[in-house]
């Protein structure tokens, strides 16, 4: 992968995320509720994974 991409995509993603959220502002909800099922399981993942 070009190292570019690593400076400029992120950005660009936050930028485009920014101005959906501020069309659609129910989107936010989405997006939040995702993050946090996401996060959230990937912290319970290796309390079920050790025994």
């Amino acid at each position: 992968m070009d190292m570019s991409y690593f400076m400029f995509g992120p950005p660009l993603i936050s930028l485009l995320s920014g101005i959906a959220i501020l069309i659609w502002p129910r989107l936010l909800s989405y997006i939040v509720a995702f993050y946090l099922i996401l996060f959230g399981l990937a912290g319970m993942i290796p309390m079920f994974m050790v025994r």
